[in-house]
């Protein structure tokens, strides 16, 4: 008993404190287990996120962080022989979507249509279209994941003012919403959707000063207009086509990381490639000739309103060509203008030639000395049977001399002479000049024309071929071997491009004129330049064609077109090819019409072309006239114009 005399009350005892022990050991073992169970959970996770799934994570990561920014290379520019530009490229941007992101956050549920709003007056492109490019689209992947594309391209060759603009109207756009009652997160995620769902790519647009100005020799380019492609510029005619490599250049791409509004971090950047512009294609073109021949040519189209004309100013030396052209053309400014229509018919039209063809067997005559110039030829009086056939002259004529029947253009004449020449010798002086094969100019779908070999000749081949009857030429090849008879009989391989070069004007390859055969040697290209000397004068039939203070020697053409297979009546080919100053050549020009509504014989039609070009040309390039023809006052008229102009 205590003092007070109360009993003791019982506190517990040792049975007490047992249980009590029990008890918490039992909630330490749960607790321990719990943190075993936590930690374990825990470590299988950093298992599985470090090293199970490790390569998969990292993909999702730097698909997230990483970018990979591509630096397109500028392409080279065009010039002609002085420098001018021909072609060049401008810095644009192409716009883009990332349909991914739109559709993948909730602060914007319409973000779609409110961009497509928004971008459709600075594009210039219809809200709906814009509003259907920006809509999700998916496809299976190479691994077979279906994917959401996060590349649209909404419009290319937008100017750079334009796109300042267009990111001053976005970054104004989380403005526009009321967001007072969002969470700042939110606030966050309207930022990024306005500043990373639209973007651009650095792009180039290609620009034509001269317009339709040989528009056919430096050719178009086309962008990429597949949806998910890349910004680029691709050839697709003439130089740009030809030399679209060199021209390219080659890309350059930096692999960086980006924060959450896809701003680049510099400081982050692993891979820096530095993109290599592309080279400067120096042309042979001299546009102040090319300027001249196609005003001459317009005029022309005016006047004998044909299908079409085509033009070519060359220097029969080197081959090199100063101007080409082919009207009806197109300006590679407006694609909307590009047709088949424009195409260039210098190169890719095959006709038959008709009498310019009768250079080839006169000369090749003259070469085998089957023939001299005065030899003489009965012409039938202008109709001649043979194998089955007649053949006619557009006039009677008689007894004829080899340089009469260049000079009167006698069909029949031409026939009798090839037939002395032979066969199997005229297909292969034909073959020599470059006829039935490629010229090698460095232009796409250039044609090799038609010349059969001799076992598939008929009778008549051998009387037909020789005034341009069965044969199929370009005018080109035409013009390659007129020249070939103004250069002592060589053969020159066309020269249209002079060098390529860095854009700091280095020379990284230079082309050099290459001759290709000596078909004919030098006397008898003198004696046929003898007899073409007389093709335009009054006694010729190129009296048009005649220069006032310079001898031409040419030859005129008026072919007979075929279609189906058969010669149609009223339906012409009409050419003059001639060179001047004859004895001593420095200009080459040809001048053909398609169909001339307005007389249709080659010298009425094209000699005139041919003279105007010819004296501006010589006028321009400052060529001295032939002392023969010039009085002593005209002499030093000429010569003080030629001072004047250098001034």
């Amino acid at each position: 008993m205590t003092p007070s005399g109360e009993e003791p009350i019982a506190t517990g005892g040792w049975p007490f404190f047992e249980m009590t022990n029990k008890l918490q050991i039992r909630r330490a073992l749960l607790l321990l287990t719990c943190l075993v169970a936590l930690f374990a959970g825990l470590g299988y996770r950093l298992v599985d996120l470090q090293v199970i799934r490790h390569d998969e994570l990292l993909a999702q990561a730097e698909k997230k962080t990483e970018r990979r920014i591509s630096e397109t290379a500028k392409r080279g520019d065009i010039l002609d022989a002085n420098g001018n530009l021909l072609a060049t490229s401008v810095p644009v941007r192409t716009v883009w979507a990332n349909p991914e992101l739109l559709a993948g956050q909730r602060v914007l549920p319409n973000a779609p249509a409110i961009f497509a709003r928004v971008l459709a007056p600075w594009l210039k492109v219809d809200e709906g279209r814009l509003y259907q490019q920006m809509q999700p689209r998916t496809h299976v992947n190479a691994k077979g994941e279906t994917v959401t594309n996060q590349y649209a391209v909404l419009k290319r060759q937008v100017a750079e003012d334009t796109w300042r603009q267009i990111q001053t109207v976005l970054r104004s756009l989380p403005a526009s919403v009321d967001t007072r009652t969002w969470k700042r997160a939110d606030r966050l995620t309207l930022t990024n959707v306005c500043l990373a769902s639209i973007a651009t790519d650095a792009d180039q647009m290609r620009v034509y000063p001269n317009g339709t100005n040989a528009a056919q020799v430096v050719g178009f380019v086309s962008a990429a207009v597949a949806t998910n492609a890349p910004p680029g510029l691709a050839g697709c005619d003439g130089i740009e086509k030809a030399f679209n490599s060199k021209l390219s250049g080659v890309d350059g791409w930096r692999v960086t990381e980006a924060d959450s509004a896809q701003h680049e971090l510099a400081s982050h950047r692993d891979e820096d490639v530095q993109a290599r512009d592309g080279l400067n294609v120096v042309l042979t073109l001299d546009m102040a000739v090319q300027h001249i021949l196609e005003t001459a040519m317009a005029e022309a189209l005016q006047k004998h309103t044909p299908k079409s004309i085509t033009g070519i100013v060359m220097r029969p030396r080197t081959g090199e060509i100063l101007a080409m052209a082919s009207l009806p053309d197109y300006d590679p400014n407006i694609p909307n203008s590009i047709t088949t229509n424009g195409r260039n018919r210098v190169i890719n039209d095959v006709v038959e030639p008709g009498s310019t063809f009768k250079i080839v067997v006169v000369s090749g005559a003259l070469n085998s000395g089957v023939v001299t110039l005065d030899d003489q030829f009965f012409c039938e009086n202008g109709h001649f049977s043979f194998a089955g056939r007649v053949l006619h002259d557009h006039e009677s004529l008689g007894i004829e001399s080899v340089k009469s029947i260049i000079m009167k253009s006698s069909n029949i004449g031409a026939a009798k002479i090839g037939i002395k020449l032979g066969e199997q010798s005229l297909y292969d002086y034909a073959w020599n000049y470059g006829f039935g094969q490629r010229t090698g100019i460095p232009l796409p779908g250039e044609a090799g024309g038609i010349l059969y070999p001799v076992k598939k000749w008929s009778k008549v081949s051998i009387a037909q071929i020789p005034m341009g009857h069965g044969v199929a030429v370009t005018r080109l090849q035409m013009i390659m071997a007129m020249s070939a008879i103004a250069n002592d009989g060589w053969l020159m391989r066309p020269m249209l491009v002079s060098r390529l070069q860095q854009r700091d004007g280095s020379v990284v390859q230079r082309y050099a004129p290459e001759r290709v055969r000596q078909v004919v040697g030098e006397d008898a290209t003198k004696k046929i330049i003898e007899a073409l000397k007389g093709v335009a004068t009054k006694d010729g039939t190129a009296a048009e064609a005649a220069m006032k203070n310079y001898v031409v020697a040419g030859k005129t053409g008026t072919a007979q077109k075929v279609e189906n297979g058969t010669y149609v009546s009223g339906k012409y080919i009409s050419s003059f090819i001639g060179f001047f100053p004859a004895d001593n050549p420095e200009l080459c020009i040809s001048i053909v019409m398609d169909e001339p509504k307005e007389g249709y014989y080659g010298g009425k039609v094209c000699g005139p072309v041919f003279r105007d070009v010819a004296e501006r040309c010589a006028s321009y390039l400052n060529i001295p006239p032939d002392p023969s023809l010039m009085g002593t006052n005209a002499f030093v008229a000429q010569n003080n114009f030629g001072v004047a102009r250098n001034q």
